[in-house]
């Protein structure tokens, strides 16, 4: 019996020695550090980082501090406790720069040719030495552009340090996530007005600040910083719990100037054509065909308002079509049923069925339609 009891307590210990998360320990600066709610709406990326990682897989420690470089954020004693946390199978992400930048301040400032990877080095020689796994970051893009006589340009503020960071990575093998990369690609994208409501621009407080983030800006940083990581570790894909399709390619003006057919914007109150029931249906209605001349669009997408006592008619399908109700009651009949439909229900029918819908109700029945095109 004793020798059964064991055996039990030792399976479980081994159960919760699997399901104990990994952690991932950041160090780095204002750009990635925590915020209380008198900062909102200024975030960190670390901030936003855990909401990418499940929970039960990894654990995000966060010890960014704000104002500090790689030299005085040792200086100052936030690596001690960083050090006595850290343990095997933990993950430090490295991101500084921005105040290593700052020659005005010799508690701060590191020359990016050795100073700065030197101090550096110090970081992946800890998580080394603990087992951990080092990862560094060149540091976010500033939002800082100039204006062309075409396009306004985003101007390369770090320069040097980004440089000093990647190669770094390559001499000693460390592994590295190009932040400054990918979030210049991502402002570029975005360009100068865009990418303004991601930064601390902020016109109720009178705020104007193109290094900071807000919750938009932290999350899409965030989600920048796990893509790089998976790119690194594409085993840590089964524990990120968000997609991760985020930011634009380096290439993404050149390829937005080459597209044959630009994305565009319409206004339904320029749509609006008023059209009897279809498919011999009872009734007046408004149909809005979103797109319909689109080029090298394979699909149609529309919206129609059935009024008081209108309907589509019976007929049968030769392709697959979606119809979802936005408002107003309706009774669709599918292939010889009959069945209420609201807000909110969408039906799919499929080629071959036969189908009809009426408005129901003292409310205009309106329906959102996609189908694909068929072949002139």
């Amino acid at each position: 019996m004793l020798r059964a009891i064991v055996f039990v307590l030792v399976l479980f210990a081994g159960h919760a020695v699997a399901q104990t998360p990994q952690r991932v320990f950041i160090v780095g600066d204002s750009t990635a550090s925590e915020y209380g709610p008198e900062r909102a709406p200024r975030q960190g990326w670390g901030m936003q980082l855990q909401s990418f990682l499940d929970p039960a897989a990894w654990q995000v420690r966060n010890h960014a501090q704000s104002g500090r470089s790689a030299r005085s954020f040792i200086d100052e004693g936030w690596l001690k406790p960083v050090e006595a946390g850290l343990s095997r199978g933990d993950v430090l992400l490295i991101q500084f720069g921005h105040n290593d930048e700052k020659a005005e301040d010799p508690t701060r400032y590191n020359e990016p040719a050795q100073a700065y990877p030197q101090w550096l080095m110090r970081y992946v020689a800890l998580a080394r030495g603990k087992g951990a796994t080092p990862i560094l970051i060149t540091p976010l893009a500033r939002r800082k552009f100039e204006r062309g006589s075409k396009i306004d340009q985003l101007l390369d503020t770090h320069g040097a340090y980004s440089i000093a960071v990647r190669e770094l990575a390559r001499r000693e093998q460390v592994g590295m996530i190009d932040l400054d990369a990918l979030s210049t690609a991502w402002l570029r994208a975005l360009g100068d007005e865009a990418s303004k409501p991601f930064y601390m621009h902020v016109p109720e407080q009178d705020l104007t600040d193109d290094t900071h983030l807000q919750q938009r800006g932290a999350t899409a940083v965030a989600c920048l910083v796990v893509g790089g990581w998976k790119a690194l570790d594409p085993a840590i894909s089964k524990t990120v719990v968000r997609d991760t399709d985020c930011g634009a390619r380096d290439t993404a003006l050149a390829d937005r100037a080459a597209q044959a057919h630009p994305s565009q914007v319409v206004r339904e109150a320029d749509l609006a054509r008023q059209q009897p029931g279809p498919h011999g249906g009872a009734g007046t209605t408004t149909a809005y065909p979103f797109f319909a001349d689109a080029p090298g669009l394979s699909f149609f997408f529309r919206k129609r308002v059935l009024h008081k006592g209108a309907g589509i008619g019976l007929h049968q399908h030769d392709k697959d079509e979606v119809y979802y109700v936005v408002s107003g009651k309706g009774r669709y009949i599918i292939d010889g049923s009959i069945r209420d439909v609201g807000p909110g229900d969408a039906m799919l029918t499929r080629t071959g069925s036969t189908h009809s819908l009426m408005q129901d109700g003292d409310d205009d029945l309106v329906i959102l339609l996609a189908y694909p095109k068929t072949a002139d």
